[in-house]
């Protein structure tokens, strides 16, 4: 498509008119249009334009100066926008379509309830509950750079030029100024700049909810985002921007057991304070709905933040129908997608870099989740779709998990007793992925647990089976693609049958693998490096133990259990709803020989039974623990549709 013409926009225009003044309604859609072909000269000629449909092109940014000042229907559904902020040029606009930009995030959704004071619909829906929460935050915004300038300007020396003072002032806000979800920085930066601006324009002088458009007097006031823990979270509120409602109950307190570990009892306890209970995944929305089983969780990686130690407070959960995208921080469910007739076992997260038809690179964050069906559906979380579904296995999967060298590799575990490694590719330029198949490989039992081997994750690949612990040879260089377990680990010493099922897997560092099921009542580290280089033609390897680790003597199944290895913590759930949490770095860095006895947890998370939900709960299981690489957020999930969430402070 070339540059628009005054034939065309005649042609595309409604009413009929030889006289571009004269057009209400114009429809570009489907023309390949670039952002370019956009003339800003021959589109203010359309005077009296009041609905405009861009929908379906390749449009990345939209000019500044069309000069549509009567516009109030716009649709832009399924274009390639990156930003949303030249939307201001229209002020007079009603309805707004942006399905389908997989680039906009929750922040582009906010600005645009901020700069379109008069908006009503967007995608269709409505939205007031969105205009409430961007005055809510803008007031608690104004409020913390108010703050902030009164302590900037008190450590101000009179001697310092004002000018720069006001320029340092503008850069420390924005640096230092924080409120709401992680997930919502990008706005929230946005309008710290333009408060700290205009405070710095007006001399100092209090601002109250600066720059915040007036609103149509219906639009129904929403929960302001919560700044401090245990706040009481009601049912029906409304999650920011695409979310649907959650319902949460009240906090309850916490009660921390600690117990050092070590012989000499100097492990000190975490300080791990609750957050929030939600349930999120229930069937149509009922507080009432305590059996949805949830299953599994993962933190998103700070993909974006390139920086050392950066985390995310994003995590996943899936259970039911259902997987949701929470911020740990707020307790708001960002995003929701169901799956009607699925029942979600599994997630995983990863980050593609696709090109733009205009040649640009953009960063995507996508989650994978699976479960009974047999499906992968591979989600674009932030702009709220699904882009992808491959169909994995003829039965349920049971886990999955990303390499974590290759970005576009996916590992899925089912229980036709099969690994399938996966390429999922780059999606085109309808956003669609093409999965190819790499690798086929054979258990012996049912898959539970991934583990890529943290010293070679190209090399070899640990599963935790129903019939035991096996490797599997996963490098691209052999021919062969569908292989048999190259080794068999073996944990039972004397009498014990060997072959038990291992429900639990993962790697605490480079050489340390925590695993449980073969032993009642204990979690064992062993050492990965130790056991190897014993192998030989074996295929059948005794693992090194370096220690065991005191665990809940249950004879119940499937407590999975995680690690963050930077932290060399090592976390696992329970049967009475309890999180034991283990800090084993003094084992990790201790010279051998190592105490023969189970090591005592550093401490253990309770909560009281049962739980004040409307109704009561007798009994919770702990099923599910993860925390994110840093220990700053842990999320636990339970048999009875309960998320809970602690923070580190």
């Amino acid at each position: 498509m070339g540059p628009l013409s005054a034939r065309l926009l005649m042609q595309r225009g409604r009413p009929k008119s030889d006289r571009l003044g004269k057009i209400r309604s114009l429809d570009l859609s489907g023309l390949k249009l670039l952002s370019e072909h956009l003339d800003p000269k021959l589109l203010s000629r359309l005077t009296q334009l009041q609905e405009l449909d861009l929908s379906n092109n390749q449009l990345e940014t939209l000019p500044a100066n069309l000069g549509l000042s009567h516009l109030r229907i716009l649709r832009c559904a399924n274009n390639q926008l990156g930003d949303v902020t030249a939307l201001c040029q229209f002020p007079q606009l009603e309805e707004l379509s942006l399905e389908g930009n997989p680039f906009l995030t929750v922040s582009d959704n906010l600005k645009v309830s901020f700069l379109l004071p008069k908006l009503r619909k967007v995608n269709g829906k409505d939205a007031s509950s969105t205009s409430s929460q961007v005055e809510s935050l803008n007031r608690e915004l104004t409020s913390r750079v108010t703050a902030h300038w009164e302590k900037f300007m008190a450590t101000r020396s009179p001697e310092e030029e004002a000018e720069k003072a006001q320029a340092d002032f503008v850069k420390s806000a924005v640096r230092n100024v924080r409120y709401g979800p992680e997930s919502l920085s990008e706005f929230t930066q946005w309008r710290v700049q333009m408060i700290s601006e205009a405070l710095v324009a007006s001399g100092g002088t209090q601002v109250h909810e600066t720059g915040i458009p007036e609103r149509p007097s219906k639009a129904t006031a929403a929960q302001e985002p919560r700044a401090r823990p245990m706040a009481l979270k009601r049912s029906g509120d409304v999650s920011l921007s695409l979310s649907p409602s959650k319902r949460g109950c009240p906090s309850p307190p916490a009660h921390v057991e600690g117990s050092p570990m070590g012989s000499d009892g100097s492990q000190p306890a975490l300080d791990l304070e609750p957050l929030h209970f939600l349930q999120c995944h229930s069937k149509n929305n009922s507080p009432r709905d305590l059996e949805t089983q949830l299953w599994a969780c993962a933190f998103e990686p700070a993909w974006e933040e390139g920086q050392a130690g950066a985390t995310s407070q994003t995590v996943a959960t899936c259970g039911g129908e259902a997987v949701c995208v929470i911020d740990c921080q707020t307790g708001i469910v960002l995003h929701k997608y169901k799956a009607p007739g699925e029942e979600f076992f599994s997630v995983a997260w990863t980050a593609l870099t696709v090109v733009t038809q205009a040649g640009h690179k953009k960063r995507w964050s996508v989650l994978a989740a699976a479960g009974l069906r047999g499906l992968v559906r591979l989600l674009h979380v932030r702009a709220g779709f699904c882009c992808g579904v491959i169909r994995a296995h003829k039965k349920a999967i049971a886990t999955l998990c990303f390499s974590p060298t290759h970005e576009t590799h996916l590992f899925t575990a089912s229980y036709d007793k099969r690994i399938i490694l996966w390429d999922v590719g780059v999606p085109n330029h309808d956003y669609e992925f093409q999965a190819s198949q790499l690798l086929t490989l054979d258990a012996a039992s049912i898959p539970l647990r991934l583990c890529p081997v943290a010293s070679c994750p190209e090399a070899y690949l640990l599963a935790g089976c129903e019939g035991g612990c096996c490797c599997w040879d996963v490098r691209l260089d052999q021919p062969q693609k569908r292989r048999v377990c190259e080794v068999e680990f073996v944990f039972s010493e004397g009498s014990e049958a060997p072959g038990r099922r291992v429900d639990g897997l993962a790697f605490v560092n480079e050489d340390v693998v925590a695993s449980k099921g073969n032993s009642l009542g204990t979690i064992c580290l062993w050492s990965w490096s130790q056991t190897w280089v014993g192998r030989g033609k074996q295929s059948t390897l005794a693992v090194v133990v370096l220690a065991r680790l005191q665990w809940s003597p249950t004879k119940l199944a499937y407590f999975s259990l995680s690690t963050c290895p930077d932290e060399g913590i090592v976390l696992c759930g329970d049967e009475e709803g309890n999180v034991w949490v283990y800090d084993v770095r003094h084992i990790l860095t201790q010279q051998p020989p190592l105490p023969a006895a189970p090591q005592a947890p550093t401490q253990i998370l309770k909560w009281p039974q049962p739980w004040a939900l409307g109704q009561m709960v007798t009994k919770t299981m702990v099923n599910t623990v993860v925390a994110n690489p840093t220990f700053t957020y842990l999320t636990a999930l339970t048999d009875s549709n309960i998320v809970a969430i602690w923070k580190r402070p």
